[in-house]
């Protein structure tokens, strides 16, 4: 048989044999498997997670996605804040759990879960008084947050992926 071609090393090399075979030494072959692993492992790493917030102030706010409670930061003394949760319907229908809420003036963060068996993607918004901002649309499983501060009055909640709130996803949100 004739001999399989040689790769250069700046080693010193040996040939070993085995039933009339040559075989690389296992110098030849760890720089492939560190590189190999490297990579493996930049990849991993490059697959990592990343998340963002953002904070806002004033009658409007920045839509964030969650898929954990949400996190509220201490309001000033003049204001208060409050977190609601509310659910999408489970079976797919387009509709909210919940289809009045309330809350005091100030920081308000509204928190909808989508649930893994609704089937369809849904989303969380705020509309009235001034106010219209909306959260991320989010898959099944996952939550759409917005956040916004409210004056007294009453408010619209409405999931803004387009058709739906036409379909009637919509709620009352009243702010004393």
């Amino acid at each position: 048989m004739p001999r399989p071609p040689t790769v250069p090393c700046s080693a010193p090399r040996r040939q070993l044999r085995t039933k009339g075979q040559p075989m690389t030494t296992l110098l030849h072959r760890l720089p492939p498997a560190i590189a190999f692993t490297a990579l493996t492992a930049v990849l991993l790493a490059a697959c990592g997670s990343s998340s963002s917030s953002s904070s806002s102030t004033g009658a409007t706010s920045t839509p964030t996605q969650t898929s954990a409670a949400p996190t509220t930061t201490s309001a000033p003394a003049s204001t208060s804040a409050s977190n609601l949760t509310l659910s999408a319907d489970p079976s797919g229908q387009l509709a909210f759990d919940k289809s009045t809420l309330s809350a005091k003036a100030g920081t308000i963060t509204l928190s909808m879960r989508n649930p893994s068996g609704s089937g369809i993607q849904h989303g969380i918004a705020i509309q009235g008084q001034g106010a219209d901002t909306a959260g991320t649309i989010v898959p099944p499983g996952g939550t759409s947050t917005v956040t916004a501060t409210l004056k007294p009055g009453t408010y619209t909640y409405y999931c803004p992926v387009p058709g739906h709130k036409a379909a009637g996803m919509t709620g009352t949100l009243t702010i004393t």
